[in-house]
């Protein structure tokens, strides 16, 4: 049960919206039925304040009046300039890291207190601000060996404030999947859920080290994106010091200026860096908006802030990759069974009806540059076909589709006639070439099948190994040099057949 505290903060979330017309926004009235739009009116006509800030403006400030989770939410919407306007996703970019900090003393006490020494004993510099986000600041040092630092330091009493919008969005939640049935596919408690585990991660910068750490070694063994590394020694719960980042924050007007910059390869970079440490790692950087990312020519990235991490199963990985690649080649039908194989889409549907939907979607954007395709169409049509096939969010796949939508609307920033199938397809290409090639594919069906004839009775092993093997056969004849593997593992797999019998 919601206590008083929490509904009297939702009663003043929903005040705030109203007061910048950020509720039922006058622009966006002409879309609403006629009772509802009566309604909004008399509402901005009672509550809203005259003004002459433009939307995007009046997004920003209540958001900012409302707190971090909100300002999460600006700073996703923030990197779709092709969906809401280029005047509306500048008016909310300094909700990105130009939030009002707090003061520099406040921030050495915090430093004194989590570390337990004074600052002139730990740095020979701790500069001024650099950074200002919803949950922590970041200042820029020096420590007594000579290395330049970022000081991330958390919000004084932040938790406190995380934990009472994670009470009013669990309601608004609730009251959501009670008034409107039509809105419980979307999961609104599963959804709500997923985004309080990634706020709750975020108020331990140990955590934050560990992630960075671990991301950190994935991103730098590979070409396309670069992240600083932990000075292990000075982390504490509230307090996270990390190397230098280089570069310009993509967050700045002239990050996009700067000489010799290759924007089409720091496009194909930033889409490449996402889907390589989705796909081949399962562990991916799920906060990657302009403000966690730094830009040096020709096409150098460097991301910071390491928060909130996705993380993806085999499974989930190998579902992805199928559903891209399926993409790419126009295989709608191919797409529409991984759908129907990861329980996506109901099995009371028809496959080839959701294969003749995803080619509606896929083939007038596929092939297409960014400007010539309209995103806003595109996500109505898709929203649609979830609801004509009955499909629910899936909660442990929120950060994944949040970090697609800010890692698409940032390359197309970056260049705007960016195609992302082409930067996806050689990451993709080659993880389908390794996990799941006919000799991959024999490999794990022979190693179901000792795991089996270890636990299960003979009777079952003999019935499943009979499929097991005419299965593999199957597998290695999809390729000319694979026959010598089908015999192979069928000769192995009788020898232990004929070993389970007679031992």
């Amino acid at each position: 049960m919601a206590s008083l505290s929490t509904w009297m903060r939702m009663f003043r979330t929903g005040f705030i919206l109203l007061r910048y017309d950020a509720l039922l926004p006058e622009e966006t009235a002409h879309l609403l039925p006629p009772l509802p739009r009566a309604l909004a009116a008399i509402l901005r006509s009672l509550f809203a304040k005259k003004t002459k800030l433009r939307p995007g403006e009046r997004y920003a400030v209540a958001f900012q009046h409302l707190g971090p989770a909100f300002i999460k939410l600006g700073q996703v919407l923030s990197t779709r300039g092709d969906i809401f306007g280029q005047a509306f996703i500048t008016d909310l970019a300094h909700l990105k890291d130009n939030l009002p900090p707090f003061s520099h003393a406040v921030a050495e006490a915090s430093v004194i207190e989590a570390l337990g020494k004074p600052v002139d004993q730990i740095f020979s510099h701790f500069g001024e601000v650099i950074g200002s986000a919803s949950i922590a600041q970041a200042h820029e040092a020096v420590l007594l060996d000579g290395r330049k630092v970022a000081v991330k330091i958390l919000r004084p009493d932040i938790e406190a404030v995380v934990a009472a919008d994670i009470a009013m969005m669990s309601l608004a939640a609730r009251i959501v999947a009670f008034a409107f049935p039509s809105a419980r596919r979307l999961e609104p408690v599963a959804f709500v859920g997923a985004v309080a585990q990634s706020l709750l991660l975020e108020l331990d910068l140990r955590l934050e080290a560990s992630a960075c750490d671990e991301i950190g070694k994935i991103i730098n063994a590979e070409p396309w994106m670069r992240a600083p590394k932990v000075v292990w020694h000075q982390v504490a719960r509230r307090v996270l010091v990390t190397e230098w980042a280089d570069g310009t924050p993509l967050s700045r007007p002239e990050a996009l200026t700067l000489p010799g910059l290759d924007h089409k390869e720091v496009a194909d970079n930033l889409i490449r860096a996402f889907l390589s440490q989705a796909l081949d790692h399962g562990a991916f950087h799920a906060d990657l908006h302009e403000g966690n990312l730094f830009i040096a020519a020709p096409a150098r990235l460097t991301a910071i802030d390491f928060g909130i991490i996705g993380r993806l199963r085999p499974k989930e990985r190998r579902y992805l990759a199928e559903m891209l690649w399926g993409f790419l080649r126009r295989d709608y039908k191919r797409v529409a069974e991984v759908h129907f194989e990861a329980g996506y889409v109901p099995r009371t549907h028809n496959v080839d009806s959701f294969a003749q939907a995803l080619r509606a979607v896929g083939e007038p954007v596929l092939g297409q540059k960014a400007t010539e395709v309209s995103m806003g169409r595109l996500l109505t049509q898709l929203f649609e076909i979830t609801a004509q096939f009955d499909m629910h969010l899936r909660p442990e796949l929120v950060l994944l589709q949040k970090t697609m939508v800010s890692v698409e609307g940032v390359a197309r920033r970056i260049y705007p006639e960016h195609n992302l199938w082409e930067a996806a397809r050689p990451v993709v290409k080659d993880w389908i070439s390794r996990e799941l090639s006919p000799v991959v594919e024999a490999r794990r069906i022979f190693e179901k099948l000792v795991s089996r004839l270890r636990t299960d009775d003979e009777e079952e092993v003999r019935s499943r190994a009979v499929v097991d093997i005419a299965t593999l056969q199957i597998v290695a004849r999809q390729g000319r040099t694979f026959g010598m593997v089908a015999l192979v593992v069928s000769v192995l797999s009788l020898a232990v057949l004929v070993w389970m019998a007679v031992r």
